[in-house]
């Protein structure tokens, strides 16, 4: 059997062949052991020896196919363990996949709160699990130099459902973002149809109605001009605050905001690259991220941004805009329905609505690289197991077949929910997202599913993204569809030398970065010392991590095309 070929362009060229092997072909080609790598050390499109390592494997499983372990198996798993639903091994997900699947787990539970340490620790001590649950894409970089983690993109071809969604929804591109050094990923991503938005400004509709001020402002600078015609009306007031302050100013608001400006920021800042079309430059010493921070500062320079904000936590946030001292405020669609019941509890007479982010100067945006979400890694040890190609197609069809991506989310059709067309109704008696809000029970607490260990991050099928969404939310996914998508950047992966050398660069430019937009956007530093920053920036190692990213990129362009 000949291996193929390694470089994105050849692997785009011939994933159609990839996609049109039958079921049958494929259950024949795996269980043959035939292996083109002679071993383990399979490079990708080359081919496993799964010889002795098929047990409990379905000989002819393929998309559309439901997975059932030919015998009983336990996976180990690492499970994160959220407060608002804490591990039930009773749980009727857990009842389900054992009855239907024969499929069963041996968990390793870390609490919410520790998550990100735990798993370096038990990852970087060799006990990792086989499943490595709720990883979000560049996490898994720390992991890949010591060989603990599996090289996805080696397997994903005995995945079925995952490569048919690759193809559908044409995710290469996508995936290319996770490459590394060598070439190949090591997460297996959720994936996102379309990309779902979820942040925007929440403001209050009573007094936007009362003020004749539309509910979608076309731009920044309309927004701008509503927020001083509520101020005017309500000088007491701030027309806007904001939250999401806790390691950086407003980062989850100028994470939304940004790509309109056409820059990234907060939350989105990453590791500070912007790539301008030919080369990789530094985010923050961009004339884009300027213009935001020149417009945020207006803001404030004019009393219509509470300075706070910058600064305070979400509670403190939530209650000024909930009893009124401020008019708008950054929020997602979950988000807002605390605001609500906060409204309540506070009893204001407060209605509120949530707006389509506007337009800026560099057009009507939103960022890249939303289609892949939080994923799973594998421990490299797993290719050992007898079990090895049942685990790959079990946790095909979990997270990434239709029946599976539904079973995960919506429970079991007539106990939890039913169904019509592509049409969901949760049972009256349960609760999940907001939908039924006083029934007694909880689809996550009390049953296990719509759990982020298990449904990726909600992702799939727009269908079933938007089938648990409140109508307001759905009607602000239209309303933000007509965005443009920005592209991604091409892949710079660096080598490990210099993922330890950039790490010094990083740490301390973004530090820079962070301090002074809070600076210029309260005014404590002038905007007519921004030539002076960049030139700060430039003298914190600032050439000599771009040489090393751009570099980077080309050493990858030139060995995979």
């Amino acid at each position: 059997m000949s291996q193929q070929g390694h470089s994105p362009a050849r692997r785009r060229a011939r994933r159609g062949a990839i996609m049109a092997t039958t079921a049958v072909a494929l259950g024949a080609l795996i269980l043959s052991g035939c292996s083109a790598s002679g071993g383990d050390d399979v490079a990708e499109g080359g081919e496993f020896d799964f010889t002795g390592k098929d047990v409990a494997a379905m000989s002819d499983y393929g998309v559309g196919d439901t997975f059932e372990a030919t015998e009983p198996v336990e996976f180990g798993l690492f499970y994160r363990d959220h407060p608002n639903y804490p591990l039930d091994e009773d749980w009727l997900i857990l009842e389900q996949l054992a009855e239907n699947q024969n499929v069963s787990f041996d968990f390793v539970s870390a609490p919410l709160a520790e998550w990100d340490q735990r798993k370096s620790l038990v990852i970087g001590a060799g006990d990792a699990p086989d499943i490595i649950s709720v990883t979000y894409p560049g996490q898994e970089v720390s992991f890949v130099a010591g060989g603990a983690v599996l090289p996805a993109s080696d397997f994903v071809q005995y995945m079925p459902n995952y490569m048919d969604k690759v193809e559908k929804w044409d995710l290469e591109d996508d995936l290319d973002q996770l490459r590394q050094e060598d070439g190949k990923y090591y997460m297996f991503p959720g994936f996102r149809e379309q990309p779902r938005p979820e942040y925007s400004f929440a403001v209050r509709s009573d007094i936007w109605e009362e003020l004749g001020l539309s509910l979608e402002p076309a731009t920044f600078d309309e927004l701008r001009d509503q927020l001083r015609t509520v101020k005017e009306a309500y000088p007491d007031a701030y027309p806007m605050t904001d939250r999401w302050s806790a390691n950086g100013p407003i980062e989850g608001t100028l994470a939304f905001v940004s790509p309109n400006f056409g820059t990234s920021a907060g939350w989105s800042f990453g590791q500070g690259l912007t790539w301008n079309g030919s080369e990789f430059v530094y985010t923050g010493a961009t004339d884009e991220y300027r213009d935001l921070v020149e417009f945020y500062a207006s803001l404030v320079e004019e009393g219509l941004l509470d300075p706070e904000a910058l600064t305070q936590d979400d509670d403190q946030a939530v209650q000024k805009f909930a009893s009124g001292s401020a008019m708008s405020i950054g929020t997602n669609d979950q988000e807002i329905v605390r605001y609500r019941t906060t409204v309540e509890e506070l009893g204001t007479d407060a209605e509120m609505a949530m707006i389509r982010v506007p337009a800026g100067p560099a057009g009507d945006n939103f960022q890249s690289g939303q289609r892949l979400i939080s994923g799973f890694m594998l421990s490299s040890e797993v290719t050992e197991s007898e079990n090895f190609l049942a685990l790959l197609q079990f946790l095909d069809w979990l997270y990434y077949s239709d029946e599976g991506l539904e079973f995960a989310k919506w429970g079991v059709e007539g106990e939890t929910y039913t169904k019509d067309g592509d049409s969901y109704t949760l049972n009256e008696n349960i609760t999940a997202m907001g939908l039924n809000p006083d029934a007694p029970e909880n689809l996550q607490a009390d049953y296990g599913f719509s759990n982020g260990v298990w449904t990726l991050a909600h992702g799939s099928s727009v269908v079933l993204d938007r089938s648990m969404l409140r109508e307001e939310t759905l009607e602000f996914l239209d309303a933000m569809e007509s965005k443009t998508i920005l592209d991604p950047p091409p892949p710079a992966p660096l080598s490990e030398i210099d993922r330890e050398q950039v790490s010094l660069y990083q740490s301390a430019l973004k530090d820079h970065v962070y301090q002074n937009t809070a600076a210029f956007i309260l005014g404590q530093r002038s905007m007519d010392e921004w030539d002076a920053y960049v030139a700060e920036l430039e003298g914190m190692n600032l050439p000599q991590y771009l040489d090393i990213v751009n570099q980077a990129q080309e050493r990858y362009a030139e060995e995979n095309g």
